[in-house]
């Protein structure tokens, strides 16, 4: 049986947790074939021979991601595919948000409208990170003004059972929709996501957005088990749904883990950790992987240690003390405030500066807004934002 130590921290010692491919190799083979790791050469996948020759050693984003520096600092935007273009507005006025991720054509659309309006180092692939749990069956829906809503909460066995691996059959739309987009982007590397398990589980537990996530809690700690088993779950259905997006050719990955910042590090070290790395580590060698979460400031060290080659910082840390928390040999993306998009011009450079200059401290840095784009953002200003960072 495999197990991953993470190190609660010193107030609770080590915690010794069995993870999914350890208990996977005592179900048998075919529970093995549902969670595909790959941890050699990139060149040796599928996802491999789908990527655009020399892009990683020729595109910034890429080279800043393995740690390098590019002539330029590379910069995207977290939530850069809609909300605050009007002509993505115009687009999802008639279509639903799901039906909008399921459909090829308009994800291509959709990533491809900020690539034509801010010119960014980077496109993000249009979905949402319920995506997976809708393919296999379960009732969520994405209600406007509130976010994923889940009709029947996973909070016991018969809950955890109802979640059954994803096959890349279950999500043809997206292979169909990278291999789009690999045409149409040309030089610019084309980022793949999911959420993390404890996000998910969290919206599942939950049965929507929590502020206090206290049946999250609950459940994590008064049923250890019930609680790892279904991160375990969890940690194999985004593995398979990140593995359709690498397998059809995306350049890097990134993991959302938005509600980490809830828990303590000892908390996180023992009870998400493993399952972030065990997602994470599939990946090792193909592509960059990112790591991210808001407010978890506390929690850089430890997200790092999951297995990211590069780690999200929101914009309550300076770069500079960010860089140090998750250990001067991997990289750095992040984190202008979103909120200094409605600055005065003259604010917005020098905060932009800094930003730039804290960034140095890494051995690479990713320019990016500490969270997504307010919906009340102009896009004026995100496209000043790319100009101001590729001046330096």
């Amino acid at each position: 049986m495999s197990v991953v130590p993470i190190d609660a921290g010193p107030a609770s010692g080590p915690a010794i947790v069995t993870t999914a491919a350890g208990r996977a190799g005592m179900r048998g083979a075919a529970a093995n074939r549902a969670v595909p790791t790959r941890t050699g050469p990139a060149s040796t996948t599928a996802g491999a021979r789908a990527r655009r020759p020399g892009l990683a050693t020729t595109a910034p984003f890429l080279r800043a991601c393995q740690g390098d520096r590019p002539e330029t600092t590379p910069v995207w935007f977290m939530r850069q595919a809609g909300r605050v273009l009007p002509e993505y507005r115009s687009l999802r006025e008639r279509v639903a948000m799901l039906d909008s991720c399921r459909d090829p054509a308009l994800i291509t659309e959709i990533t491809m409208q900020p690539i034509r309006r801010f010119r960014p180092d980077a496109a993000i692939f249009f979905s949402d990170i319920v995506v997976p749990l809708v393919a296999i069956g379960l009732d969520v829906d994405i209600v406007p003004g509130v976010g994923p809503v889940v009709a029947e909460p996973v909070r016991d066995g018969a809950g955890l059972a109802a979640l059954r691996t994803l096959e890349p059959d279950d999500v043809p739309y997206v292979a169909e929709a990278v291999r789009s987009l690999l045409g149409e982007l040309g030089g610019t590397p084309l980022i793949g996501f999911a959420g993390a398990p404890f996000t998910l589980a969290s919206y599942l537990v939950e049965g929507g957005p929590s502020r206090n996530h206290l049946r999250t809690k609950a459940l994590m700690y008064g049923e250890p088990k019930l609680w790892h088993d279904l991160l375990e779950r969890l940690a194999v259905i985004t593995t398979a749904f990140l593995r359709v997006q690498v397998d059809a050719g995306v350049d890097a990955i990134q993991l959302f883990d938005s509600w980490a910042g809830a828990l303590s590090e000892a908390d996180y070290r023992r009870y998400v950790a493993p399952h972030s790395a065990q997602v994470l580590s599939a990946f090792a060698g193909e592509v960059p992987r990112i790591h991210f979460g808001v407010t978890t400031g506390e929690l850089l060290g430890a997200m790092g240690e999951a297995g990211a080659d590069v780690v999200g910082v929101d914009w309550r840390v300076p770069l500079d003390e960010a860089a140090r928390r998750v250990g001067l040999h991997r990289a750095v993306q992040g984190n202008l405030d979103p909120a200094a998009v409605f600055a005065p011009e003259d604010v917005l450079e020098s905060k932009v500066r800094e930003v730039l200059v804290r960034g140095t401290a890494a051995p690479g840095h990713v320019f990016n807004l500490g969270h997504g784009v307010l919906p009340e953002s102009d896009p004026g200003v995100l496209a000043r934002i790319v100009d101001l960072v590729h001046a330096g």
